[in-house]
């Protein structure tokens, strides 16, 4: 049996709330693995995860800031419609290249990324 290899990394952020860990360690992760070489997605879903992806927040740490550095080294960001429709944004209050998706895509990333035998984090 050939040996499988991860080239991609599927990173889901559900929840982003400021007193928790999990939004700076779904970044650090990011950039880590990136740094390593492989592709890496991150998918800001649940209507508190979303909120990584809105443009514009304020207090520290700088997340924004954060995103466009992950960013800049090629690490790609997807948001869900869904979620970001239960909390009232849109597109257009979205750091500038992140992407909005609908959930059913949501669905299919995490269906592809185990088919193919990659590494799927869930914070």
């Amino acid at each position: 049996m050939p040996e499988r290899k991860v080239t991609k990394v599927l990173l889901f952020l559900k929840n982003m709330v400021y007193e928790s860990t999990s939004p700076m360690e779904t970044l650090r992760f990011a950039k880590y693995y990136r740094k390593k070489g492989l592709d890496v997605l991150v998918v800001l879903w649940g209507p508190m995860g979303v909120i990584l992806g809105k443009r514009g927040k304020r207090g520290a740490p700088p997340y924004d800031e954060r995103v466009r550095e992950c960013m800049d080294i090629g690490v790609k960001f997807k948001c869900c419609e869904l979620a970001s429709a239960m909390i009232g944004f849109e597109q257009n209050e979205l750091i500038e290249g992140v992407e909005m998706i609908e959930s059913y895509e949501v669905a299919d990333l995490m269906l592809q990324y185990c088919e193919e035998g990659q590494l799927v984090i869930n914070l």
